[in-house]
């Protein structure tokens, strides 16, 4: 047998290399009791993921819809709130106090306002008689002044008066809205109306900016008597007078007016 496979072989020596020889088994691995919990973990973890991304897309699909439609979540409650507390004020009889403001009571609040500014004020005889002699009172206070020196930090007569020293003298008796004691507090008191210049009345408190280079702020006060005129304490050295708007000094340097006694603000 053996002389026959040698003989075989050296005929055919190809057919020897081309015998297959056998594979080895590969032994199949499986999961150990260890590796099984990672996997589960894993797949949990990519599960809640997933959950997670599917929530966010959904709460930022909902808020994009509501800004197309022009119902912001914030927007609506804000409203919401403004109309709430308005409604109380009204019923609290407040009426339309808490819409002081640009950006309080909304906007169905601040028509209202605009409204009511609108219609012209209401007043009994007794009160448009009481309105005008507190008006003729004041002028004839400051007028009786005139010729005085100007005295800094003074507020009465026998001291002499500065220019807001002279307003608070003429108006702290006659006006129910505490006067502060500068110019500049004067012309941002939140009681005094702003008046154009167009529209001043006797009465009107007139300021200027003169020394101090801010703007929105004002260092001398006067009050404007009608037909261009105003009455001032001007500076040391000189005495009270009356000055007119229309020089060209006073011109430059006015910055606005404010009405402080009006017939609501009247004792």
């Amino acid at each position: 047998m053996s002389a026959n496979s040698d003989l075989f072989n050296k005929a055919n020596p190809k057919l020897k290399s081309a015998v297959v020889k056998p594979r080895k088994a590969v032994a199949t691995k499986t999961p150990s009791a260890d590796t099984a919990p990672t996997a589960g973990k894993t797949t949990a973890a990519k599960t809640h993921a997933a959950g997670q991304r599917a929530k966010t897309k959904s709460v930022t699909s909902d808020k994009t819809a509501a800004v197309k439609v022009g119902k912001s979540p914030i927007t609506s409650s804000r409203r919401q709130r403004d109309n709430t507390r308005l409604a109380h004020n009204q019923a609290a009889g407040k009426g339309l106090k808490e819409a002081y403001g640009r950006h309080r009571g909304g906007a169905q609040a601040r028509t209202t306002a605009m409204a009511a500014d609108a219609q012209p004020l209401r007043m009994s005889e007794s009160h448009k008689v009481r309105y005008q002699h507190a008006k003729l009172t004041a002028m004839a206070k400051l007028m009786s002044q005139v010729g005085k020196p100007y005295r800094w930090g003074g507020k009465s007569p026998t001291t002499g008066f500065d220019c807001s020293g002279l307003i608070y003298y003429a108006y702290k008796d006659l006006i129910r809205v505490p006067l502060p004691r500068t110019a500049n507090e004067m012309y941002h008191l939140r009681d005094a109306a702003p008046v154009k210049k167009s529209e001043l009345e006797s009465g009107d408190l007139v300021f200027f900016r003169i020394r101090n280079r801010n703007r929105g702020t004002a260092d001398h006060v006067g009050v404007y008597l009608g037909n261009g005129r105003f009455i001032q304490s001007p500076r040391t050295g000189r005495d009270i007078r009356i000055s007119y708007l229309s020089e060209d000094y006073w011109q430059d340097h006015y910055v606005g007016a404010r009405r402080v006694m009006t017939p609501t603000t009247i004792r």
